[in-house]
């Protein structure tokens, strides 16, 4: 199946998933694959045989306006030599996460847009793939690999803390061209120091758990814990015991990139917290990470449910868990979300010109915290 591009009905733009399937089936030795995904989601499940073409923030202008060649984005010596051999040959297909359906702003301005149209002015045959990765696996699995070890929550002690103080939420987190990283963790795996985070789990409230995709996977620790409800915050990562009828799952099929709108989902997930908590049972929300969407999601719920200012619940929230980092449209969302439940905030009495601050825990929010715990 073949996508036409409404602005160029000559160019074909992507290939099905079907069509990959029964590439890989044959074996196929002329088709070379390439996952635009953030590297950690890469390093958690691919497609067979992928390369990881990982885009920094910082690099996206620069390819944009054509200063620098593809193959300087891979960063693995083996695979850029694959690739420089075999780029002008043979078919390239470009996949990201869930690629939408094809228009011109998706072309002109997406990530996987830029690349299709820079690897074609290099001369070379390339293609995207239909649905993205996401479609891809659920259709069919066998040929992903996934490597569940790899979702690691432990946090290097070597890499400096990205904190979010001094740090702006602008009001335009869209702009792809910018040369400022729009987060201090683009993608959720990025790695945050903090020697002293807490073991699994980490309780917000009663009944309510924070953590990472390896967490979700911890069977002796959910039975410890009472969890029988699992919020999994990820478009892609297996429900792992789903089958088992042990477990109640429920999936947010969210990317932790700028784009995507995970407050659409605010209603839902705060619905299937409240569900779980309401039978006393345990209800572990998670992502990647457990660093980001997660966060959003809890944050969002103790706004709604404990009447909490975006900042009041983000302290909290970063008292129990102090690595915790959303990107910068979560909290813009977040914020949206606190306009919507008519929530006062220190911030509304700023001019809105002005930088947006997310402090410390400050003193009286280390005493709401205490009111909190028999909530």
């Amino acid at each position: 199946m073949l996508e036409k591009f409404p602005c160029c009905p000559e160019m074909a733009i992507c290939k099905a998933a079907g069509w990959l399937h029964d590439q890989l089936v044959r074996g196929s030795d002329s088709l070379l694959l390439m996952d635009c995904r953030a590297h950690e989601l890469y390093e958690s499940s691919h497609i067979e045989a992928a390369i990881s073409v990982a885009i920094p923030g910082l690099m996206l202008r620069r390819l944009r306006k054509g200063n620098f060649p593809v193959k300087s984005l891979i960063s693995n010596h083996e695979d850029k030599e694959r690739f420089a051999r075999r780029c002008k040959t043979d078919i390239i297909l470009l996949y990201d996460e869930n690629s939408a359906e094809w228009n011109e702003n998706l072309y002109t301005t997406s990530v996987l847009g830029l690349l299709l149209r820079k690897l074609r002015d290099e001369g070379c045959k390339v293609f995207c793939l239909e649905g993205g990765f996401s479609k891809f696996q659920a259709e069919y699995p066998a040929h992903c690999e996934t490597n569940l070890e790899s979702l690691c929550c432990s946090i290097s002690p070597t890499v400096p803390v990205l904190g979010l103080g001094g740090l702006r939420i602008s009001s335009d987190s869209s702009d792809i061209e910018s040369d400022a990283p729009s987060s201090a963790t683009e993608c959720e795996g990025s790695p945050l120091s903090n020697n002293h985070q807490p073991p699994f789990p980490v309780e917000i409230l009663p009944y309510l758990y924070l953590g990472c995709a390896k967490d979700s996977t911890n069977l002796d620790a959910l039975e410890e814990h009472g969890i029988k409800y699992i919020l999994n915050v990820t478009p892609n990562l297996p429900n792992l015991f789903e089958n088992a009828g042990e477990f109640k799952y429920k999936q947010i099929p969210i990317s932790d990139h700028w784009s995507q709108n995970l407050s659409q989902f605010f209603p839902e997930a705060i619905a299937f917290i409240d569900e779980a908590r309401n039978q006393s049972c345990g209800v572990l929300v998670h992502c990647l990470a457990g660093i980001s969407r997660s966060v959003t999601v809890t944050v969002a719920y103790l706004m709604q449910k404990l009447n909490l200012s975006m900042n009041d619940a983000y302290d909290i929230v970063k008292m129990k868990k102090s690595n915790i980092s959303p990107n910068f449209n979560f909290m813009g969302q977040l914020l949206d979300f606190e306009r919507t439940l008519g929530l006062s905030s220190p911030c509304d009495n700023r001019v809105t010109a002005q930088p947006l601050y997310f402090s410390t825990p400050t003193n009286h929010n280390v005493f709401q915290l205490d009111a909190l715990q028999s909530t």
